[in-house]
């Protein structure tokens, strides 16, 4: 039996709602996951991520592995009783690492090696070693090892990225070794459509549980990006999860999901609300402006998270302007709702059959 169901197909789109199940719960599709890259959503309690409505968190395994260090994890239960989370996980591989930390690292064919960023220590990351630790975490979905470029770099660049990325992907499923997890693959090829192509169809000869679009979010822009999702898409199969990597905003968000995406994960809600900017229906707010100084009413009417049902506007300006901890934590947890909320409205219009009335919304060329 699949772990994925379809449950709901878009007539006028490849868009769709689905059902994953995983060992820790099942979750509905397209569905947003939280960014928890050290083993934990920063400010947020895990009681207070469920009340967002997020069903499934990311964590990072470069990050993990250097601390607490994956014997630690294993010895407390596993990543889920570690984190006191008892919903899904998935752990990216950290293949993200080798491209942001690319001034900290070392790659050949073999693997990577890393200059620690916390003590400049050596660490050595590969397919087989990255695909172990995963196994280890006890987590529900585990990434392949992938090498990300950068929005620019030179055909061959890419190219050579692609090609290591296809062979650390046969590396990562012939060392998975825990069968009550599921293995993604990861297609980069930046914005390059062969080498897309070559990466898509020669993961999906290899065989995986569900199939990620890797290396964008990264300078490529809203269009480039969403036509790269487009073309990519032809060569996944249909009846598998999508992962698209890192991405993004709402506009971006609904895009990928008129495109064929499944799932998503991007730091923007966190980032964003511990500086201070608030996402809306009716756009974004900066609660630090002085327009804000004697405001009453909450982020957003209508929305019944923590925050907006308790503080205002102004007294959110205030702890942020006050260095107050507590404002960055309401307006994480806001938006964090606003993100869900935008997902259950998405898989909602997609029962409902009026998803492209939902695309219009967002003033989205398609």
């Amino acid at each position: 039996m699949s772990n994925f169901q379809i449950l709901y197909q878009d007539s006028q789109s490849p868009a769709r709602a689905g059902l994953l199940t995983t060992a820790h719960g099942q979750v509905e599709t397209p569905a947003f996951m939280p960014v928890g890259t050290a083993g934990a959503v920063k400010g947020i309690t895990p009681q207070q991520l469920r009340e967002t409505g997020s069903s499934i968190i990311l964590a990072n395994t470069y990050h993990l592995m250097l601390r607490p260090g994956v014997e630690t994890i294993e010895k407390l239960g596993g990543l889920g009783k570690f984190m006191s989370w008892s919903g899904p996980i998935l752990t990216d591989s950290g293949g993200y690492q080798v491209f942001s930390l690319n001034q900290l690292t070392k790659i050949n064919d073999e693997g990577v090696e890393f200059a620690s960023h916390i003590d400049g220590a050596s660490v050595y990351l590969n397919a087989e070693i990255a695909t172990d630790i995963q196994n280890r975490l006890g987590v529900d979905i585990i990434m392949c090892f992938d090498q990300c470029t950068a929005f620019g770099a030179k055909d061959n660049e890419v190219k050579k990225a692609v090609e290591r990325t296809i062979r650390w992907a046969n590396r990562s499923k012939k060392a998975h070794k825990n069968p009550s997890q599921m293995l993604f693959g990861i297609v980069q090829g930046g914005i390059n459509p062969e080498l897309r192509t070559l990466c898509a169809t020669e993961l999906v000869d290899i065989g995986f549980d569900g199939y990620a679009l890797g290396g964008l979010s990264v300078g490529e822009g809203h269009e480039n990006m969403i036509k790269t999702v487009k073309h990519t898409m032809q060569y996944l199969p249909p009846g598998k999860p999508h992962y698209l990597m890192g991405v993004g905003t709402p506009a971006d968000i609904v895009a990928a999901v008129y495109a064929g995406i499944d799932m998503f994960d991007c730091v923007l809600p966190t980032r964003n609300g511990r500086n201070a900017f608030a996402f809306t229906e009716n756009g974004p707010l900066r609660l630090r402006n002085n327009v804000h100084i004697n405001d009453s009413r909450p982020i957003e009417d209508g929305c019944g998270c923590y925050c907006c049902r308790n503080f205002s506007r102004a007294s959110l300006r205030h702890f942020f302007n006050s260095g107050e901890m507590l404002g960055p934590i309401l307006v994480s947890i806001h938006n964090l709702t606003f993100y869900q909320r935008l997902m259950a409205k998405i898989r909602q219009a997609l029962k409902e059959g009026k998803f492209c009335n939902l695309v219009k919304e967002f003033t989205i060329d398609n």
